[in-house]
This record gives C-alpha cells, structure tokens and sequence, in this order.
C-alpha cells in the first residue's frame, strides 16, 4: 500500500537567502523534510575563493545558522534536513552540524554525500581541461540521498548534486522507488525545480502583479510528493504571496533549455507536465513522464579569469553620444591606448529624455569595463585615470562611485564526464562508504521539434501594446546563454504567441546584443509557453558578463516590454 505523499518544504534558493525561512517553514506547519539549495555556478567560483583562504572553508556557512534555529525542533519532530550547502567540503560541513548538534546537547545522526569533485582526476572530462580550474564538480543524482536517508540520518548535506535531487532524494526514499521508476523520478524532478528557488514558486518576481492579492513577502513553497511522482506545490497557511498555475508555470520555466530537462537520474520531459489548480494555493502537477538519463554527466568548470575593473561616468543635458565619444577617447589617451587591456566593453546607457523634467532625467551612463590577467594594469591605475578627466574632460563630469581597486573573476566552462569516472558516495551516519550504483543510462535524446514557422497574420484589425500584455516571462542565465520562457493566460492567446515569436523575430525584439546570436523557441503546449534560448549572450558566463544584467534576470521583462502589433480581438 502506497504511503501518503510526502511533505518537503524548501527554505533556500541560493547562498544568502533569506536566513528565518527555515524556522518558518518548520514552526509553520507539518512538513517531513526540510530542504535548501544554496549552489549556483557563482556560488562554486565564491567557495573555490574562500577555500583557497582557508582549506577547512569552501561550504555555505548561513546553512549551520539555520540548523542552530531548527535542529531541535526537526529531531523532536522526526522532520529530515537536506542540502547541498556542503559545496566544495561536504565533509567539513557535515564535521560542523555535528558540532552544532553537541553545543545544543543534541543526539544528530549526519550523512553527507559527496564524490561530484573532480579537481584531482580531470582526464575524463570532455572537452579536455587545460589547466587547473578552481573548481570542477560533477552533478550527481538523488540516490546517496535516499541511501542516507534509509540509514536513519537525520541530516544530510551533499556536494554538486542537481538542484532537483533535493526533492527526488528523500521522494525515492518515502515511497521506496527503484532506479527504474522513470515516471516518478520524472515527476519529483518537476517538484524539484518548481520549489528549487524558493519564493520564485510562489509569487516572488512574478510579472502579473494584479493577481497577488497578499503582497506580503511570499512563503517559502511545499511540495506533496506521492507515490506516482505526481504533486501539489503549496505554502504555509497564513504566508504571503501566492500559489497559481500562474506562478509554478513561471518557475518551470526558469533557467531551462529544450523540453527534455537532462538529469543524473533521468530525462524528464517537461512538454507532458499538466498544471491544474487544486484549491487556494494549492497547484496539482500529473503527467510527467520519464526516461533513462544519459551516459555522461553534466560538469561545471570556474576557471580564474584574471582581473576586472569598471567605471561609470555620468553624462547630462545636450550632446550625449558626442561627449561619450569625448570622454571615451580622452580616458584611452591618459592610459596610453587600449591595446594595454586584454579585453575593454564600452556601454551608453541612455536613460536621458529631451527636455527632462529633473535633473536625473537628463542623464545617460557611459559604462567602461577592461579585463587583464594583470591586477596592476586595471587597478587603481585605471580607475584613477578617469578621474583625471575631472577638470579636463566634458562639461558635466561626474562618476557614480569614487576610483575602486581591481576584482578577479572567474569563468564558467560547461562539460561533461563519464559516470564511470565518478565515485557519487555517500558516507553514512556512523562512517560507513558506499559507493551508489550509476542507472540505467540511454543513448541522446532526441528534441522536439522548435516551436514550427509562423501561419500567414490572422485577418481583423490588430493594434500596437507590449507584448507582456498578452504574455509573462521570466529569464535568468545558465552558464554563457539566457532562457527566457513566456506564457500565456489563455488558449487563443498562446495561438498567437506560438506563430508570432519566431526565432527571428525575438532576435528582432531583443535588439542588437542578439543580432548575431543562435536563438532556439521550444514549444511547451501543455503549459501554454515557449521557452526562447539566447546562445553566447552571457559570454563566459555570469562572473566574467560585462552586462549591466549579467544573469539576465531583466531579459524577459526588456521582452514583453517591446510594443508589437496584437490581433484587437485578443485584448477584449
């Protein structure tokens, strides 16, 4: 007989979230397992950094904070804790809750999994690796979870393992799934990206403000995994924000590419998810099917990318473009030509108006970033020069901040390893290490076709609105691409959008930084979206994008804010 759906509750999106989340999730309500994500690509490069600092570093430190507010509560409560705030030293932290458990007076078995490492055996990853990356971690699955989990640990942290194996962990643990269950690993993958960012499932940075009737800050989201793999993404009685189809099509949409979402565990395929309210706050997920993953996997690489610097000077009034030029051409001379610079990115960023009603209305920014493996040579050297133009420079000069030193960056690198090549093990609560077993693995699979060629223009009269008038988006970055998924609120509505944003006319839309670019549009029918996939827009990656958006985070709002022609018909 099947047991009750299983209750995890997410009380982190990302390293510095907000810290009471996992004391309201906990006193908010029954939940059986408490999860948190705190690993992005720029996480790894920020605990690379500090680990070279101090080698017992290179975990996220807000995580004991938490389990110093909620231990108690969990171990009286039989509730489990899973993260992967371990990072780059699983083990260290795991040392660390145990630590906390004993201040407390408290009895806490701890798991921690880890093997995703691999600094030290870089000869499987492909494309090769030339030279040392400060950090290079494989993602790994959910069942050194699982593992853990059945052998009683009350808490388990983990490396680089997906976002979504928080949530498929301890769900093939509840319901006792085996490797082959495609269909319900498919389903708690979706559970799992969907409560992955937190508050971002549950009306946090969500475009149609008008539906959030409480404007309080969002609870934190729930889901009700069952046995099937189906589930109910909720929140906490009495919390802010909003659950709606709305709001989890939204987060489906996140930081995607084409339908069939790749994991360690399994290939689930987003184009069969169906969304269906299920009652105030409640949202049903069913459907998802699934299949074996691929061979290899997936493998973030953060290589130190030198050094960087920008200024920021401050243009007003009358001739814009000729005093950029100017102050430009000035700033190059006094530092003895750009060719000193390894890489140099100059922006105008007009945000003036003629005739300006205020002052700051009148002004634009000209945005100066140069890129060296010389930390001298983009220094101080160079902000300080800019502000030689001070008295000799255009009429108007100022900056936004005072001269600031050089910072280092790091670049982002995808790949991809062998699973032989990784050890994914877990070390039990009383030190015991297993190994887990890699699935069943099957060949590429194969995408969907995109979203097909636009049908001749609809007859009836159109007239010219936003286009987020007709649709949402929401956009963030994954490694040197952007996603941007769109959807609709109605059938006739998707209709339109599916022949209209073609791969050209979003590259149209979004303006010059996309001219050249790849551009795919998948089609995600059942949710009424598309998700548009922006290749190389992010250069290197978020640490190293030169971007005033460097994770794209505004991307999809710069879309639906372009004015485009709308058959009349679906504005009524």
């Amino acid at each position: 007989m099947s047991r009750r759906a299983v209750r995890i509750g997410n009380c982190s999106g990302f390293y510095g979230d907000r810290i009471e989340a996992a004391r309201e999730m906990v006193e908010g309500g029954p939940i059986d397992v408490l999860c948190g994500d705190y690993l992005a690509e720029l996480t790894m490069l920020i605990l690379a950094k500090a680990q070279a600092k101090d080698p017992s570093a290179g975990y996220a430190r807000t995580f004991l904070t938490q389990v110093e507010a909620v231990l108690g509560t969990c171990l009286e409560r039989g509730m489990r804790i899973v993260a992967n705030a371990g990072g780059l030293n699983p083990a260290g932290l795991a040392a660390a809750v145990r630590e906390v458990a004993a201040r407390l007076g408290l009895t806490a078995r701890v798991a921690h999994v880890e093997g995703d490492d691999l600094r030290g055996s870089l000869g499987a990853v492909v494309p090769p690796v030339e030279g040392a990356p400060v950090s290079a971690n494989a993602y790994l699955g959910g069942w050194g979870i699982a593992r853990a989990l059945v052998a009683g640990a009350d808490v388990v942290v983990t490396g680089r393992v997906t976002d979504a194996s928080l949530v498929v962990g301890p769900a093939a643990w509840w319901h006792g799934w085996g490797r082959g269950d495609w269909d319900a690993l498919a389903g708690a993958v979706v559970a799992g990206h969907v409560i992955e960012c937190g508050p971002q499932a549950t009306g946090g940075n969500y475009p149609f403000l008008d539906e959030l009737t409480d404007r309080h800050y969002p609870g934190f989201p729930i889901a009700e995994v069952a046995a099937d793999g189906s589930s109910v993404i909720t929140k906490h009685p009495g919390t802010g924000g909003l659950v709606s189809v709305g709001t989890v099509t939204a987060q489906l949409l996140y930081e995607i590419a084409e339908p069939a979402y790749i994991g360690p565990d399994c290939t689930a395929h987003f184009d069969t998810i169906r969304l269906a309210q299920d009652g105030e706050h409640r949202v049903a997920i069913s459907g998802v099917r699934g299949s074996p993953p691929p061979p290899l996997l997936k493998v973030a690489l953060n290589e130190a990318g030198g050094f960087r610097n920008t200024v920021t000077l401050v243009l007003t009034g009358l001739d814009i473009e000729a005093k950029a030029a100017h102050a430009e051409a000035l700033l190059f001379e006094v530092l003895g030509g750009r060719d000193r610079f390894a890489e140099v990115d100059v922006r105008l960023l007009r945000f003036d108006t003629p005739d300006a009603p205020s002052n700051e209305r009148a002004t634009a920014h000209l945005r100066i970033t140069v890129k060296d493996p010389d930390p001298r040579t983009v220094g101080r050297a160079f902000s300080g020069a800019a502000m030689e133009l001070a008295l000799g420079g255009y009429a108007g000069f100022h900056t936004t901040s005072p001269p600031t030193p050089e910072s280092a960056f790091g670049i982002y690198r995808p790949a991809a390893v062998a699973r032989s090549a990784v050890r994914h093990t877990v070390v039990l609560p009383g030190g015991e290490r297993l190994v887990i077993d890699d699935p069943e693995v099957g060949g590429e699979v194969p995408a969907p076709p995109q979203a097909p060629a636009p049908a001749p223009v609809e007859d009836g009269p159109h007239t010219a609105v936003p286009l987020g008038v007709v649709c949402g988006a929401r956009s963030g970055d994954k490694g040197g691409n952007a996603n941007i998924g769109l959807w609709t609120r109605t059938d006739a509505e998707y209709a339109w959008l599916r022949r209209f944003l073609t791969a050209d006319k979003a590259r149209e839309l979004l303006g010059p930084e996309a001219a050249d670019l790849t551009i795919d549009v998948w089609a995600l029918p059942n949710l009424l979206a598309l998700n548009v996939v922006v290749h190389g827009i992010l250069g290197a990656g978020v640490a190293s994008s030169t971007r005033p958006d460097p994770q794209a985070k505004g991307l999809g709002e710069y879309l639906r804010s372009r004015v485009v022609e709308v058959p009349v018909e679906l504005l009524s």
